[in-house]
Order: C-alpha cells, then structure tokens, then sequence
C-alpha cells in the first residue's frame, strides 16, 4: 500500500488529466504528488499485463513524462525477461539486445526530460534567480528517484505473481514472500522521501541540477564497435 502524504507535496492545479486506461490524476501546471504518481505506476503495472499499453493526453507535464519513463520500464522488463530464455537462439537474443540498447537510451532520455521540466518549473515559479551554490543538493534527482520508482512497482507486482504460483515449494514461496515485503517497504521509504525532497526543492532548502546521463553506445560517432568498422569499411587497404 502507497504511505498517504505528510506535507502531500501537492503543488498542482487540477486543470488537465493523465491516465493509464480509465485511471485518472489530476494534472496541471505545477509540481504534482509523487504518491499519486507511484499509485498510478502501480495501476499502469497490472492494467498493461492484461490490456494494450496505452498513455492518454498529449502534453509535457511532469506527470506526463514520469509515466512516459514508465512505459519504457514495462518493455524493458519484459525484453530482458525474453533475452533470458535459455532456449532463445543467438541471433534472436541479438535482436533483443539491441531493442534494449535503444529502450535503455529513451530511458535515460527520460529521466532527464523529468528534471528538466523540475528545472523549469522551478525557475518559473522560484523567481528565476541564479542557484544558491551554498544549498545543499541530493546525489539523486527527482527524475532517477521516479525512475527507481517505476522499477519498484515492476518488481513488486512479479513478485506477487511469483508468490501465487501453486508450483513451487512452501521455501520458495517463503522467500519470495519475504523479498516482496522487503520491496514494498523499500518504496515506502523512498515515495516518502522523495516527496521531502520535492517540498524542500519547492522551499528553496535543496538545490536542483538536472544530472546528463550522457550515453554513447548509440552515437555512431561516439561507439569505437561502429567508427572503427565504418572506418575499415571505408578505407580497406588503410
């Protein structure tokens, strides 16, 4: 169960709406409640393992872009899950591999499309002046936080699901019971407090900086793997 909010960190209008099937949440121009957020992820797990993966509205709110990444963890579990098979044949795994790679890059993409809409938020409403360098910063942003979220919610619904299987032995399913308590109290810790760090980044007490994850394996300039075979390509003798 999702801890109910302290300070509720609900900075939001309720002017627009994102969904996840006929799940709503109140939306608008301001920071919104990363429980509401967690709640929906939650909604969003379970909802796309029975039905088509679907994200209502169009616009580029926080909330948008928190279920976006969101998405992007749904597939990727689920390749992975796929690239495990021991009876996959190799070019198929490479296949899979490779879907990874680009899921893992709009991932990253993500997570910063995330803190840089915090970043503007922030200067818009905050007076726009510079950063107090003196403030003291997290070592994690609110995006990467929102990341490890969706992750959490992931894992834990396959755990249920793991614990409710009737082939496995009475130890097993005491282990997996165990490892899914410790997940969801894992979350609970880090839902409540990552909504303090987005009431403190709203009271000027935490400094924000959006964190460049700066990927390369996909840059054909940028990967030694796809240069340096252009390269021979284009110059044989060389």
């Amino acid at each position: 169960m999702i801890p109910s909010a302290g300070g509720e960190n609900s900075h939001e209008e309720s002017s627009q709406e994102v969904s996840c099937g006929n799940r709503r949440v109140e939306k608008g121009g301001k920071l919104f409640s990363i429980f509401r957020l967690v709640e929906l992820q939650s909604d969003c797990v379970d909802r796309w393992h029975r039905e088509r993966i679907e994200l209502d509205g169009n616009d580029d709110s926080w909330m948008r872009l928190g279920m976006a990444n969101h998405e992007i963890n749904f597939r990727l579990w689920h390749e992975e899950d796929l690239a495990r098979d021991p009876e996959a044949r190799d070019e198929t795994i490479a296949a899979i591999k490779r879907r990874i790679d680009a899921l893992n890059q709009r991932r990253s993409h993500s997570i910063e499309a995330i803190d840089d809409a915090i970043a503007i938020w922030l200067d818009q409403h905050l007076g726009g002046l510079p950063p107090d360098v003196t403030i003291p910063m997290n070592t994690e942003t609110p995006g990467s936080t929102v990341d490890r979220l969706s992750i959490l919610s992931l894992r834990i619904f396959h755990l249920a699901e793991q614990a409710h299987r009737h082939d496995i032995d009475a130890t097993k399913r005491a282990e997996v019971t165990t490892s899914l308590e410790t997940a969801k109290r894992q979350r609970s810790n880090l839902v409540t407090s990552a909504a303090q760090l987005i009431d403190d980044l709203v009271a000027g007490k935490k400094r924000h900086l959006s964190f460049r994850q700066l990927k390369m394996y996909n840059d054909p300039e940028l990967n030694p793997m796809i240069y340096q075979r252009a390269s021979r390509t284009n110059n044989p003798k060389s």
